[in-house]
């Protein structure tokens, strides 16, 4: 039996946290197509007004039942009746026969989407701590999706922790970064990530008293984070963990080190790499969590990143594989290598590629190299996903390299 204080139980939440799953899903299945906004209305019809299929409808009913943990809903209940409102029903009805495990997904090492599965009284462990860290707050400001970690932690379960009414979580997802700073209230969390933090700095202007910040889902470089404090923001809160691991760690300035939430500890001791942890879990059990992280520790509870493992990188706060996006590109015909990476600070914040035509296709100053430049956008905005996407290619007859043989860094080309 389930307590009246079950985050499903206040149906704006619920219908937020379903929302964001089936949009975010439906992204994934229709990659390169114009999303509809959020937020969505409830009586919106997935299939008439979205154009689902019964594919993408069996698809988003399994995603459904597969993070949420709730069993099958029946075609009954949501393939012949494919209204937002009506699925929002169906969750709810099997929420509340179980709920006990709430799953994430995420992106792999290949890219290809991952299940993080999470007792929600593990979460509710995590929240706790938080709930000290974040104490006398009035309201959440939302700035990421609910049904990522994330997201789900601190717009969904935090409020409750905090004492909070559920409607005290203000979702401004389509609002820039100015338009935030000048809707925030004083005692205000902002939850957001680093590339909204860089925004933010300069256009913050005078915020009210006690306007607190969190960020997550990527080292927050130190320059932002001194930046949103001299702006004056009260606070910025930076917290280390990923999909797999929930939250693992915390610092509220870029000259500390992160702390370890209380209930993990490294596996070999803080001389060693630190590429697992031992979680200590909400029913006393013990745990081994392996990171996509090398850490370096300063004491036993304190530590810095230092470095991927799975070599992914952050656009946008999401998790993107460079290597991945390469090889989508040397499968398009006309392509003998390709090279991706992140570009340099003074270049922007997304992706750039290096591209080796194969042998007969024209380099640059010719039409064939422009049409080619378009067929791999093209090419490209099929099968990755926005944050994958490079936003600048450039071509060559060989991949840029140093001397002694290792790829190198390459100027972002305007031309064609």
């Amino acid at each position: 039996m389930t307590s009246p204080q079950s985050w499903w139980t206040h149906r704006p939440t619920l219908f937020r946290v379903v929302s964001d799953l089936l949009a975010g899903e439906l992204a994934l299945m229709r990659p390169g197509h114009a999303r509809r906004p959020l937020p969505w209305p409830p009586g919106l019809d997935l299939a008439a007004d979205l154009g689902a299929d019964s594919l993408e409808l069996l698809g988003l009913a399994t995603v459904m039942e597969q993070v949420l943990a709730i069993g099958c809903i029946g075609e009954d209940r949501v393939l012949a009746f494919p209204r937002l409102d009506a699925w929002v029903d169906a969750v709810a009805a099997g929420l509340d026969g179980g709920g006990d495990i709430v799953s994430f997904r995420t992106s792999g090492s290949s890219g290809a989407p991952k299940t993080c599965s999470h007792a929600l009284a593990d979460l509710e462990q995590e929240v706790q701590v938080l709930a000290g860290l974040f104490a006398g707050t009035r309201r959440i400001v939302g700035l990421v999706p609910s049904h990522h970690i994330y997201g789900f932690l601190f717009t969904v379960l935090l409020p409750r922790a905090l004492g909070l009414a559920p409607d005290a979580v203000a979702d401004l997802r389509g609002m820039s970064p100015g338009g935030v700073a000048r809707q925030s209230q004083a005692g205000d969390l902002v939850v957001a990530y680093p590339d909204f933090w860089q925004a933010f700095a300069p256009v913050a202007g005078e915020l009210p008293d006690g306007v607190t910040g969190v960020s997550s889902t990527a080292p927050c470089p130190d320059e932002v984070a001194r930046a949103v404090a001299a702006g004056g923001l009260a606070r910025l809160v930076q917290v280390y963990g990923s999909s797999e691991t929930a939250g693992v760690g915390w610092r509220d300035s870029p000259d500390d080190d992160y702390r370890l939430f209380p209930y993990w500890s490294p596996v070999a001791g803080p001389a060693e790499a630190g590429a697992v942890l031992t979680r200590v879990r909400s029913d006393g059990s013990r745990a081994d969590y392996p990171l996509q992280d090398k850490l370096a520790w300063s004491a036993p509870g304190s530590f810095r990143p230092a470095g991927r493992i799975d070599r992914a990188v952050q656009v946008g706060g999401m998790n993107v594989f460079p290597g991945y996006v390469a090889d989508v590109l040397r499968m398009h015909p006309m392509v003998e290598d390709a090279s991706v990476r992140p570009m340099r600070p003074d270049e922007g914040q997304r992706l750039k590629a290096f591209v080796v035509p194969r042998a007969g296709v024209p380099l640059e100053g010719s039409q064939e190299a422009a049409r080619l430049r378009a067929e791999l956008g093209a090419w490209i905005a099929e099968r990755l996903s926005a944050p994958e996407r490079p936003a600048a290619y450039s071509f060559g007859p060989a991949l840029p390299r140093q001397a002694s043989g290792k790829l190198s860094d390459w100027i972002i080309d305007t031309g064609a």
